[in-house]
């Protein structure tokens, strides 16, 4: 029987090439997000398409009671939803705080309280978590994005050993440098919260450097395969890491202690 995934965030890059590569696979792939006009494309390759908002419980409860009613089933949730509110601590207002957690872990949260009683019903299932390198370690101008990325690191950790005795695995996706909108509305949302001020000259120049290592940056589809990889194997990895920088700066991170890694990213800044 084809396994069934249900993809957040699936109206453009990585979410949309995972449908696409999945669907190509033969799974069954539902792929959710606020903006269905942007997946037109997709519902012509056979993508069933969800209108979600994963900040919204009825849109929540909406989405999976719908797959569950068409397929009886669901096998696979990949949480890819998500975005970058990026501003110095000091000027990020709390509500915009409090939205980037909404979107980046208590969304993902609660679709994964949804689809585990499915799953562990059939002593099967996938979470897969798509968190960053971001959230490993943390630069400056970015604290309510890595915030979220460790918090969803923390929960995927939780989560994995208290679903691992019904044949439910969790797989955490760290993604580096990846050519999506994120970097675009990330920076976008840096300088409406810290172009003035304070911050304002380190605020430049990281969206300087941001330009610069943009085009250096990996095409989604090497993150839809590491998916597929995570998917397809029969004892799969508890995190995979690729795109742009992300191998390096993860064990640059982990041999390196904090002041010289903070002293090494800052250099990059400039």
């Amino acid at each position: 029987m084809n396994k069934v995934v249900l993809i957040t965030g699936a109206s453009a890059g990585m979410g949309k090439e995972t449908a696409k590569l999945l669907l190509q696979h033969g799974f069954t792939v539902y792929g959710a997000a606020r903006r269905i006009e942007n997946m037109k494309d997709l519902a012509m390759l056979g993508v069933k398409i969800l209108r979600m908002d994963v900040t919204d419980e009825e849109s929540i409860v909406n989405g999976i009671h719908q797959l569950i009613a068409t397929e009886g089933r669901i096998d696979i949730l990949i949480n890819n939803a998500g975005f970058g509110s990026y501003g110095a601590l000091e000027d990020v207002p709390i509500p915009d705080a409090r939205y980037q957690m909404e979107v980046n872990v208590f969304g993902p949260a609660r679709l994964s309280q949804l689809v585990i009683p499915y799953m562990r019903k059939n002593q099967y299932g996938k979470i897969l978590n798509i968190s960053s390198i971001g959230g490993k370690f943390a630069m400056p101008l970015g604290g309510w994005y890595h915030a979220s990325k460790f918090a969803l690191e923390g929960l995927s950790d939780s989560l994995r050993n208290e679903l691992k005795p019904f044949g439910i695995d969790v797989i955490v996706i760290e993604p580096g440098g990846v050519k999506t909108e994120w970097a675009g509305v990330a920076m976008d949302n840096l300088m409406k919260t810290s172009g003035k001020g304070f911050y304002q000259s380190i605020a430049r120049k990281f969206v300087e450097q941001t330009g610069i290592i943009e085009p250096k940056s990996a095409e989604p589809m090497v993150i839809a395969q590491l998916i597929l990889k995570a998917i397809l194997a029969k004892k799969p990895k508890i995190r995979y890491a690729g795109g742009y920088l992300a191998t390096p700066l993860l064990l640059l991170k982990k041999l390196l202690p904090d002041r010289i890694f903070d002293y090494f990213m800052m250099n990059q800044i400039g």
